[in-house]
């Protein structure tokens, strides 16, 4: 009876532990599967919002379907494991496996696709930004007008780029290294820095300037400046050129004494700005700190035609001769950071909030009047990119590129000397807009002259190539066989619109232009729109654009795909020409191209 007792206890007992274990195992996998699903939301935004979870969201207006993670979360490193991912069975790379599902590092897929991406912080929450292109669009705000911002060159910066070796001291323009390490005047350059400052000028707010030799204060202006010995003198004195007062300086001509001097403290007014008249070796200096090492730098202005040169702390512009009055307008920040290389090839780039004018300095003998800083000069830097191009104008009408240019090595070669429809139809847009300002004739000449190379074809030093025998088309580089580049081509027509406007239309108003003259420009212009509508398709690569047509040219060259600027800046011409000419082909590529920026693709068979 004992035993039947103990064996039936030990049967009660058994099934309680299976029971026990049974409910535990329950509540295991329903714990796992809580984590798991948690796990799905913060991967898939989709499924945490239909699950009701949406503490998970940032609310950070520009996406809030974005995971809310938090910095510095705890990861289950026990759900990944390491495996190798064979690419393209060429080699492989370290990923990451968590269970189906298969990670490749984003280093990988950012070069291996072109892609772009970066972890951003908002509010001490982090997420990962993925983008397909590092450009951006600007959508026209407006019809396009002449006499306007130039397309969206109010944030262009030329003078900062790499490739301008600086701005010369003599010219006021920039001198570029693009394909000439020497240096060279580019007039596509020049034009585009007058452009950009013009449009700055109508978007940026009114410059702060500080005067420190105004004419009805010359006296009081006169006695902030500091003689360096007893030989050394400075007066006012009444110029009969000028019609007013200025200030008469002679002091030693070498440029390490002392000179002249009016000690400053300007952080923000950056750009100098002076009428001068030198004797003899007359020079001006100014002197500019770092505000964080306290390191001071200064910057020579001398008569000489050395463009740049460098020695010790001290950076030299060379002015040419200045024994006539001329301004000279300065953006000192550039100059310091042009300058900076040739004294230390690793020194690191001037920030411009870093930086503050502590003194000037006159040096030989000269006059000098009219003396300020101001946060901007865009009118003046302007116009002395307009009077270059008026100046620097050949008989032909062009600005000649005195440089080689190679497309494909022996096949799209141009020898020094060649023009491009480029460079004029951008010098267009600029003396069109110098005219319209000063309403002076010379400006308009130019801009007229300008227009007498699209009537030359390329073979005969011209820009003018015909695809099909039919479509006329203006080359940024006139090669042969020909390159139909599309960047250039679109700111030729741009130019010729400008000129058109300025004509009054193909009628002409009499004015300006001539009849013949207004009605040849229409005719340059329309003939190009038409060339663009019918081979604008021959650009699309069905995920981005080509740079040219080489591949339609050439036989067996890969076409040249355009890198995302370029890409960028062929949408924004086309929305430019969308509200001058509402042509559907205009509009749809456009659109189309915006959305291969997004990653979108043409469909396939």
């Amino acid at each position: 009876m004992c035993r039947v007792t103990t064996m039936r206890f030990n049967v009660k007992l058994l099934l309680c532990v299976i029971i026990i274990a049974a409910c535990l195992m329950s509540l295991s996998w329903w714990a796992k599967c809580g984590e798991s699903q948690l796990g799905d939301s913060r991967l898939y935004p989709d499924r945490a919002e239909e699950s009701g979870n949406h503490a998970n969201y940032p609310q950070d207006p520009r996406d809030a379907r974005v995971p809310k993670l938090r910095l510095n979360h705890e990861t289950n490193a026990e759900s990944y494991s390491n495996i190798e991912c064979l690419i393209n069975d060429e080699y492989t790379v370290s990923c990451r496996r968590e269970g189906k599902e298969v990670y490749v590092p984003f280093s990988f897929l950012e070069k291996y696709f072109e892609v772009y991406g970066k972890i951003a912080v908002y509010d001490g929450l982090e997420r990962f930004e993925w983008q397909h292109s590092y450009s951006k669009v600007y959508i026209p705000k407006g019809k396009y007008e002449p006499r306007g911002i130039f397309m969206s060159f109010e944030n262009y910066n030329v003078e900062i780029r790499d490739r301008v070796k600086c701005v010369s001291g003599k010219e006021g323009v920039p001198i570029t290294t693009q394909w000439g390490p020497q240096g060279y005047f580019y007039a596509i350059q020049i034009a585009q820095y007058g452009l950009s400052h013009y449009s700055k000028n109508i978007t940026d707010k009114s410059p702060v300037v500080v005067s420190y030799m105004d004419s009805a204060s010359i006296d009081s202006a006169a006695r902030q400046w500091k003689l360096p010995d007893k030989s050394s003198k400075l007066s006012t004195v009444r110029d009969e050129e000028l019609k007013r007062s200025v200030l008469e300086f002679h002091t030693s001509d070498t440029l390490t004494s002392p000179g002249v001097m009016l000690r400053l403290d300007r952080a923000n007014e950056l750009v100098l700005s002076t009428l001068v008249s030198f004797t003899g070796n007359g020079s001006l200096a100014v002197s500019v700190q770092m505000r964080d090492t306290k390191d001071i730098y200064t910057l020579h202005y001398v008569q000489s035609d050395t463009v740049i040169s460098a020695r010790g702390r001290a950076v030299y512009y060379g002015v040419g001769a200045r024994t006539r009055w001329s301004r000279l307008t300065r953006d000192l920040f550039i100059d310091l950071q042009k300058g900076l290389p040739l004294i230390d090839r690793f020194s690191r780039k001037v920030k411009l909030k870093n930086l503050k004018v502590v003194a000037v300095f006159l040096r030989g003998g000269g006059r000098v009047a009219d003396l300020t800083l101001s946060t901007t000069e865009h009118l003046r830097l302007f116009f002395l990119a307009a009077d270059w191009l008026v100046a620097n104008q050949d008989e032909n009408g062009g600005w000649p590129i005195d440089v080689t240019r190679t497309l494909i090595p022996g096949v799209m070669e141009l020898a020094p000397g060649w023009y491009s429809a480029m460079a004029q139809g951008q010098a267009m847009s600029a003396l069109t807009r110098a005219y319209w300002k000063t309403r002076e004739p010379r400006y308009a000449a130019a801009a007229l002259a300008a227009a007498d190379i699209f009537s030359v074809p390329s073979e005969r030093r011209g820009v003018v190539a015909t695809y099909m025998d039919k479509y006329r088309w203006y080359e940024e580089y006139p090669t042969t066989p020909s390159s139909f580049v599309l960047n250039g081509f679109i700111y030729s027509l741009i130019g010729l619109y400008d000129l058109g406007a300025m004509c009054g239309g193909s009628s002409g108003d009499g004015a300006v232009c001539t009849a013949a003259q207004a009605a040849r420009v229409a005719r340059l212009y329309r003939d190009g729109m038409v060339s663009l509508k019918a081979m604008l398709p021959l650009f699309d690569m069905g995920s981005g654009s080509s740079y040219d047509l080489r591949h339609v040219v050439v036989p067996g060259s890969a076409p040249n795909l355009a890198r995302w600027d370029y890409h960028t800046t062929h949408i924004n011409q086309l929305l430019l020409l969308t509200t001058i000419d509402d042509s559907p082909v205009l509009k749809n590529v456009a659109a189309r191209w915006m959305e291969y920026m997004k990653g979108k693709r043409a469909k396939h068979n």
